[in-house]
């Protein structure tokens, strides 16, 4: 009660000064501590050295052998530990050097990836490579930011690395130049599921094969994952310039030609973007703005048809539609295009992001979650599941970061006491299998300790060392990559290209949003009515 008492006066009142306390914001980092370490030690304890923890049973989750098929689990678990490789750099940027260092020496001991398991060759490299190249870089070359060192670490994580690298390679074993979307891990190119493939699929490997390819000076993880951004590239409709969502490896042509931002597809772009600010291509820059033009030409709809109506004051969503003709193709956005805001955010576009993220956060308010799918048309969920996806999360740290605007800790606090309020099981936190019903589901994926902890922690950690940094940036897993001069100059395959200085600390400084909207809330009274009608939230 006190809280929608709160909500009312914060989002209808433009005049009501905001202000988050400092000491609020401490408390709540530590109650993020506390959430995480009820995962993570519960996983140690329960699950470690399966993949993931079963929150309900309290035991361990790994592949499905007896089920090959059974794809929902297989593409991710791999029999290699993955809850805790993919916790890894959540531990050091919480600070927790002892941890750190016992959860290396874990993975060391325990993880191979010489196992008879057919994995998505994308989860493994968000989830797997990403983790163990952070890990290894902030033991080796960051440590001027984290201050954690083994001295008897001979570069285990990327010998670790190296070796799931080549065990992904075969998947480009492919005469289109398309990589396939699994492989066997012991066996090599797997033909199980291997007809198609998503964009996001193909596109989300850049940043982890061009680093792995540097530091073990290897140009072919380079030269594949390039090669699979040209051919995506080549696949948009030439008219539209929009690409499709499911490519079939099989005919060489589009299976799903739905265009959006999310599901299926929500990566690449912000793997293009990100590419050129970690590498300093600016072919991928160029490709990224081209992609940008047209998703806002075709996609970006009004909830009101009202040509009077300011864009400030009329909230947008970004709607699917065909590639070849950009006409509508459903009425529904899903909870993974939430992570556009961040790409937004990093292309200078804020005020749309900010605008972009209120529609999230009211869906936030209507179900204390985010459905998997939203119908914008029929107002209500098509697809109720919630797995602690971190997307919404790390929009909203983002935003505090490039904006400092109290709102954002408001919104995170709502975040957490949803999740502690609906998610918190006996031993752990679990997926919501109906964002109406709340009924939980006996999982709880690597990405909530990997993301989730990970964003809601660093949004409360106000003096944490990344947040006074610009050189750092997340891939799609959440691990850490940072802007320097051996990213940007050491090219092992191509000519080199223009090594500039890219200065991106303006993205991260409050003095580009003015002091005096940091006062009131970031989007106007009409704005938040006209959401609240479209989304039929009860306030």
């Amino acid at each position: 009660m006190l809280w929608n008492v709160f909500l009312n006066l914060l989002l209808f009142s433009p005049n009501i000064a905001m202000h988050f306390p400092q000491k609020r914001s401490k408390i709540l980092m530590n109650k993020v501590r506390e959430m995480f370490y009820f995962g993570y030690d519960n996983y140690m304890s329960h699950a470690f050295p399966m993949d993931e923890l079963n929150p309900h049973d309290c035991n361990g989750r790994g592949p499905d052998y007896d089920n090959p098929s059974n794809i929902n689990i297989n593409d991710v678990l791999g029999n290699f530990s993955l809850g805790l490789v993919d916790s890894l750099d959540t531990l050091a940027i919480m600070g927790d050097e002892q941890y750190f260092k016992n959860a290396i020496q874990y993975v060391i001991n325990t993880v191979s990836f010489d196992q008879e398991c057919t994995v998505q060759v994308f989860e493994s490299t968000i989830r797997m490579l990403g983790s163990l190249l952070s890990a290894h870089l902030i033991i080796t070359e960051w440590t001027d930011v984290f201050n954690i060192t083994l001295d008897d670490y001979d570069n285990e994580l990327l010998s670790l690395a190296h070796d799931l690298g080549v065990r992904l390679l075969p998947a480009f074993e492919n005469s289109d130049e398309m990589p396939l979307p699994r492989v066997n891990l012991r066996h090599g190119k797997s033909e199980l599921f291997s007809d198609h493939t998503c964009t996001a699929g193909v596109g989300t490997l850049i940043l982890e094969f061009k680093m792995l390819g540097r530091l073990v000076g290897d140009p072919v993880f380079e030269m594949v994952a390039e090669r699979a951004m040209d051919k995506l590239w080549d696949l948009k409709d030439s008219k539209t310039g929009l690409i499709g969502n499911v490519y079939n490896t099989k005919s060489a042509s589009w299976e799903d030609p739905m265009s959006g931002i999310g599901a299926g597809i929500d990566s690449y772009f912000e793997y293009l973007l990100k590419s050129f600010i970690l590498f300093g291509n600016e072919k991928d820059l160029s490709r990224f703005s081209d992609y940008y033009d047209s998703i806002v030409k075709y996609m970006k709809r009004y909830s009101i048809n009202d040509d009077s109506l300011s864009d400030y004051d009329n909230p947008f969503y970004f709607a699917n539609v065909n590639m070849k003709t950009g006409k509508l193709q459903n009425h529904w956005i899903d909870s993974l295009s939430a992570a556009f805001i961040g790409v937004q955010i990093l292309h200078g576009d804020l005020e749309a992001a900010i605008l972009h993220h209120a529609l999230f956060y009211g869906l936030w308010l209507k179900y204390d979650a985010l459905p998997e799918r939203y119908n914008w048309h029929l107002k209500k969920c098509e697809y109720a599941l919630y797995p602690l996806r971190p997307e919404f999360v790390e929009a909203t740290y983002l935003l505090f970061q490039a904006t400092r605007h109290p709102f954002y800790l408001f919104v995170g606090e709502k975040i957490y006491d949803s999740l502690q309020t609906y998610n918190k099981a006996k031993c752990g936190y679990a997926t919501l299998n109906s964002v109406i019903s709340k009924k939980q589901e006996d999982r709880m994926e690597s990405f909530f300790l990997s993301e989730t902890c990970k964003y809601l922690y660093l949004l409360f950690d106000l003096d944490n060392p990344l947040n006074k940094r610009s050189d750092f940036i997340f891939t799609t897993e959440g691990h850490l990559m940072r802007i320097s001069k051996f990213a940007r100059e050491k090219m092992t395959i191509f000519e080199p290209q223009n090594s500039r200085s890219l200065n991106i600390s303006h993205l991260y400084s409050c003095e580009t949003f003015p002091k005096h909207r940091q006062m009131i809330p970031p989007f106007s009274d009409e704005f938040w009515g006209n959401l609240v009608n479209f989304i039929d939230l009860k306030v």
